[in-house]
This record gives C-alpha cells, structure tokens and sequence, in this order.
C-alpha cells in the first residue's frame, strides 16, 4: 500500500458503523501525492502525504 516517503504515514485501520451500529472494517488511506523535489541541486520525485508536501513548500 502507498506509504509517504517523508513521514512514513500509511493506511489505519478502523470500522464503518452503520445507523444499526453494524461495525465492518475499513481503511483511512493518507492523501499520498507524486512530487518533485531538488536535493542536492537534483530532482528527485518522491510519493508524500499532502501534510508533508505543504509543510515543505512553506519551508521554501
């Protein structure tokens, strides 16, 4: 499954509860995005969670 390359975020766990509070398994997905990145004055793409891509575009 995708998992951030910065923060290590992957899919949780939990349960959907229905309006007869029924629980079956479900899955949280982070919001993963492709993006580029330069280290080391290279491009380097990376896969990361939306948090992580706003945290370093205000870091620039």
């Amino acid at each position: 499954m995708a998992k951030c390359e910065i923060c290590g975020k992957g899919p949780q766990f939990g349960h959907h509860v229905s309006f007869s509070m029924k629980h079956t398994k479900r899955q949280f997905r982070p919001n993963i995005q492709r993006a580029t990145f330069y280290e080391a004055g290279r491009k380097v793409r990376k896969y990361v969670c939306a948090r992580c891509l706003k945290t370093q575009a205000k870091n620039f």
